[in-house]
């Protein structure tokens, strides 16, 4: 055995001395390159892979959990700054239902659910509040906790104390978060709109400006103002409404204008003064039903009549002056008649009540002025428009006037206040574009031709191409070309017997091939 062994390396020395360098070079890397891929193979293949069990965890959870996993056997790693626990892929599963089931990870803060498992518990009114506010901090948190971008938050409420006084004014809640964002992740308007309404829907007597949004760079969350009410975009819209009305007056007055004079001799300028004051109010009227009589429906008639007459006896007494009687008191004698009448009547009318809700429209135009300038038929004579046109130019415009300015303020204008606003100059125009005559449309027929034109041309060229083509190959076929030189001629063999007789074999296996074979089987068999 030793023999062979010592052979054996005899031989794999041998070889390996007769390889050269380079050969020697590329055996080791191969073998290298062979050892590595197994060692890979076997470390993938026997190693635990570890994946995320609980993420974003506090300090005080991930060592809860870890002491849990650690007291069952489970192997765990922390990982992320100890924000991250991870556990055999295979158990991961597991691992989640069981420590759910027991209450893990248990972050210490109070929700909703805390009332419901310690509903049996007595407890003062002040214990009970500050549960209340720590399971609405909570419950806040979590909500923030589900829009995109938000890893983590901390709320923070203050709620205002209660009075005994009905008559103290009662106070404002706030509210100040801090949120954990994503790294580099953009808010928009509309998410911190939604965070600062789902604040304040979910705090009583607490308003937007008693909200402060931060996030764990010091970046504050500022809530915009409404696109639709902010300032900015109120005067815009208001200086938008004004243009329109200008231009659409301006369009107005050159169209009419421009017909009457030409496009090109008018120019016409219109600024307004719009009131963009809204008036909201409500009016309770109440007026008769019938308007001539100014009487409205009986609705109840009461009368009562009294009617009395009669004689009776004079007055009792004596007249005198003593301590008990009356000073100048004049006594009756005779008997007395009387008469009595007495008539009430009542009635109830039903009247109209109106009740009318007025919103008046913002958009009223209180002032308005027109200027135009007329170029004059001869532009450098002015006396070539003639005032009844400049005339008949001012009553357009007039009527323009005071047809489109609001009707209360247009029932005080009179026609001196209409003129004011009205401005017609007639002057030559000096800064009148020049326009370049445009070149003469050719007809259809032209375009045709010239395209049939073109390719009459450029068939013409394709074909003489091609004829050239043709002649220089013809050239080329004809071009002389020297003989080459003649191969010497071999000489035959000398004619033998076996050459002959070789050749009439051939012969006979062609021209008798059933002769040929016949004589093949004499031969096999005599052999």
């Amino acid at each position: 055995m030793n023999s062979k062994w010592k052979e054996w390396w005899g031989r794999a020395r041998s070889f390996w001395q007769e390889r050269t360098k380079k050969q020697k070079w590329l055996a080791i890397g191969g073998i290298a390159v062979v050892l590595f891929s197994i060692g890979i193979g076997v470390f993938f293949a026997t190693r635990t892979e570890m994946v995320p069990l609980y993420s974003n965890l506090t300090p005080q959870e991930a060592g809860q959990i870890k002491a849990t996993l650690d007291g069952r056997g489970v192997s765990a790693e922390v990982a992320d700054g100890g924000t991250t626990i991870k556990v055999p892929k295979e158990q991961v599963d597991a691992l989640k239902v069981e420590l759910a089931a027991e209450g893990i990870p248990n972050s210490g803060v109070i929700d909703y659910s805390f009332f419901g498992q310690n509903a049996s518990f007595g407890m003062t009114d002040n214990e009970f509040n500050m549960v209340k506010l720590k399971a609405m901090q909570t419950e806040l948190a979590n909500l923030m906790k589900t829009i995109d971008g938000v890893e983590d938050a901390k709320v923070m409420i203050n709620l205002p104390q209660p009075s005994v006084f009905v008559s103290d004014e009662k106070g404002e809640a706030s509210a100040s978060i801090v949120l954990r964002t994503k790294p580099g992740y953009q808010f928009s308007d509309e998410q911190i709109r939604a965070l600062y309404h789902l604040v304040a829907k979910s705090v009583p007597n607490l308003s937007t400006d008693n909200i402060v949004i931060m996030n764990q760079f010091f970046e504050y969350f500022d809530l915009k103002n409404d696109s639709g009410n902010s300032t900015g975009a109120t005067f815009a819209s208001q200086q938008q409404i004004k243009k329109q009305i200008e231009r659409d007056i301006q369009r107005q007055v050159q169209q009419m204008l421009g017909t009457m004079m030409g496009q090109d001799k008018v120019v016409v300028s219109v600024t307004a003064d719009v009131d963009f004051t809204q008036e909201k109010r409500e009016e309770n009227l109440v007026a008769p039903v019938g308007e001539e009589n100014d009487e409205g429906i009986a609705v109840s008639v009461q009368r009562i009549k009294e009617t009395y007459a009669g004689s009776g006896a004079p007055p009792g007494g004596t007249a005198g002056t003593g301590t008990n009687e009356t000073p100048g008191y004049q006594g009756a004698s005779g008997a007395t008649n009387g008469n009595y009448e007495r008539t009430e009547e009542t009635i109830n009318n039903e009247v109209n009540k109106i009740k009318k809700q007025i919103v008046e429209s913002p958009y009223k135009i209180r002032d308005l002025g027109i200027q135009v300038m007329v170029e004059p038929p001869d532009p450098d004579d002015p006396n070539s428009l003639t005032p009844e046109a400049v005339n008949d130019i001012q009553k357009i415009l007039g009527t323009i006037v005071r047809t489109s300015i609001d009707k209360g303020e247009a029932q005080t204008l009179t026609d001196e206040d209409i003129n004011s606003r009205i401005v017609v100059s007639v002057q030559k125009f000096n800064g009148k574009p020049t326009f370049t005559e445009p070149d003469p449309v050719r007809p259809a027929w032209w375009w045709y031709a010239a395209g049939a034109g073109a390719l009459l041309l450029i068939a013409l060229l394709l074909f003489f191409w091609l004829r050239r083509r043709e002649d220089e190959e013809e050239d080329e076929e004809f071009v002389f070309a020297p003989p080459l030189p003649a191969e010497p001629e071999l000489p035959e063999p000398p004619e033998t017997e076996e050459r002959m007789r070789r050749r009439q074999l051939e012969r006979l296996a062609k021209e008798k091939p059933d002769e040929f074979a016949k004589l093949l089987k004499t031969w096999l068999s005599e052999e």
